[in-house]
């Protein structure tokens, strides 16, 4: 049975969570400071280095609670009979949580030698990956267009698309690109 302090701890812990979350994608990580986050969060700023240990952990638990999230959206889209559609919907409303926006905001910091959440960004593009590789290989490809090297180009299909249209949104539809690749694959299939 959880105590009340228990509940208020974890409900705390979320607040932090999603306030970091939000600014991080907003700000960057570097921008982002411990004060900033208790303001959106309305959680005192020493609680966050007592549930997080520093900015750095902050991060951490970020990027795994992210990672938690497109492994439960991976996990709902498994079916076959939901089909290619199912598939293409899912990258979409993928494009729209904030959590993707922290991801492509974060990706330098990724790439940087050394970097800490270089191993959480290829656990998310990991799950990316297999989820499609395993939906892809119960549809009769072309012997050519192998599963798996057909997932890395959707998977980054979908990360650029996604990345214009932060770039440029009055420029760029995400919802229209999706239909253009969509066209593209089904065509291939």
């Amino acid at each position: 049975m959880t105590t009340r302090r228990e509940q208020t701890s974890q409900e705390s812990r979320e607040l932090i969570l999603t306030a970091a979350a939000e600014l991080f994608a907003e700000k960057g990580y570097r921008q982002t400071t411990f004060a900033d986050v208790a303001e959106r969060s309305g959680i005192s700023r020493g609680s966050i280095p007592w549930h997080f240990g520093s900015k750095e952990g902050l991060l951490l638990a970020v990027l795994e609670r992210s990672v938690q999230l497109v492994r439960l959206g991976v996990t709902e889209a498994e079916s076959v009979e939901a089909g290619f559609e199912r598939l293409v919907e899912g990258l979409g409303a993928l494009l729209t949580l904030p959590t993707t926006r922290l991801f492509v905001t974060l990706l330098v910091e990724a790439l940087e030698p050394g970097s800490p959440i270089h191993g959480r960004y290829l656990e998310i593009h990991d799950a990316l990956r297999e989820h499609c590789r395993r939906w892809l290989e119960r549809v009769p490809l072309p012997p050519e267009l192998p599963a798996d090297a057909l997932a890395v180009a959707i998977v980054g299909a979908g990360i650029g698309i996604h990345q214009q249209w932060l770039l440029a949104p009055d420029r760029v539809d995400p919802h229209r690109a999706l239909a253009a690749l969509r066209t593209l694959v089904s065509a291939a299939l």
